[in-house]
């Protein structure tokens, strides 16, 4: 079988959404149910991004920065984003979770991780070595930074 590049980013391109449906439903709804999806989002990001700035979870959600600072005020009464100074900027403030902030995100990603390994109980072990090496290519060849994003 002769697979071009176009097919392999076709295959890819018609799976990847699928994948994401699944993840984005699972982890949403095992959220805790007083978060509200921007408030998850939030979440979400500034775990994958440490020290984020407020206008750094402003473009990500596509919010205004005011609305952005409501929403991370409510998070930081709730205990779980904290802001400090930047080290280094004292004029910018840096967003992190707290304890509890990373562990409600933990929740979530277990049940979402059991729901997608339960989806791979039926596939061979040469095939989620496949997956996995494959996984980790894609990784590799996507991994690059994008133009306002920090890895």
């Amino acid at each position: 079988m002769i697979v071009s590049t176009e097919d392999c980013a076709h295959a890819i391109l018609d799976v990847t959404p699928l994948i994401m449906r699944i993840i984005r439903m699972e982890m949403r709804s095992n959220r805790s149910p007083d978060l509200s999806v921007p408030q998850f989002r939030t979440l979400i990001y500034i775990r994958n991004h440490p020290d984020a700035s407020l206008t750094d979870v402003a473009d990500h959600l596509g919010l205004t920065l005011s609305s952005t600072s409501k929403l991370v005020d409510g998070l930081v009464k709730r205990l779980l984003v904290e802001r400090n100074d930047s080290l280094q900027d004292r004029r910018r403030m840096t967003l992190n979770l707290t304890g509890p902030g990373n562990a409600s995100l933990d929740i979530a990603f277990r049940c979402t991780l059991d729901r997608v390994s339960n989806a791979l109980v039926h596939v061979s072990e040469a095939q989620r070595v496949e997956i996995v090496e494959t996984m980790q290519l894609l990784n590799q060849l996507f991994a690059v930074e994008l133009p306002g994003q920090t890895n």
